[in-house]
């Protein structure tokens, strides 16, 4: 490989390693091609892409990029995960796909924005929700007092206008 393709390659991981929210590194050691390409269509279908990168040219991309944390991750074969959208849909993805496959890949690490997540903390991103369910489940935490205050300013009124309506139906009856 000549010096400009190396060159060009690291220019390439660099370029993904500072214009991804967030990024997986795994060891894809045991895996077939096959394997690997069906590890793929199920990342791209969450728009999520997936690398096969060399140590030395990662290791110098994430000392350009301004990661250098990184290096402790790029140790035997690597293979990155990564997405410019929501954070935690590469972790599912894979933590998804190792599981349903019962695949021997491995999780190292991987970073969101300039922290770096160890192997437990890419395992408990995987389990968070969506960030639209946490949105909702936030906005239903703070509607939910004002919903039990309105109720229970509005329930004497109901009471009155249930004893009104019985009253003018008993006296309908006489």
């Amino acid at each position: 490989m000549s010096r400009e393709e190396k060159k060009r390659i690291i220019g390439e991981i660099e370029e993904i390693l500072s214009g991804c929210s967030a990024a997986v590194f795994t060891d894809y050691r045991g895996l077939s091609a096959g394997e690997i390409t069906e590890l793929r269509r199920k990342l791209r279908g969450a728009n999520v892409s997936y690398r096969v990168v060399k140590n030395t040219m990662a290791r110098f991309a994430a000392e350009a990029a301004g990661k250098p944390y990184l290096t402790e991750l790029i140790e035997g074969p690597v293979a990155i995960a990564y997405s410019s959208g929501e954070v935690s849909v590469s972790a599912q993805v894979l933590t998804e796909y190792i599981i349903s496959a019962k695949l021997e890949l491995s999780i190292k690490g991987g970073f969101i924005g300039d922290k770096m997540l160890t192997k437990a903390e890419v395992a408990a991103l995987a389990k968070l929700p969506s960030r639209e369910v946490l949105v909702a489940q936030v906005l239903a935490g703070m509607q939910s007092p004002i919903t039990s205050l309105v109720s229970c300013l509005s329930s004497p009124m109901r009471e009155l206008a249930g004893v009104l309506s019985a009253r003018i139906k008993q006296l309908e009856g006489e």
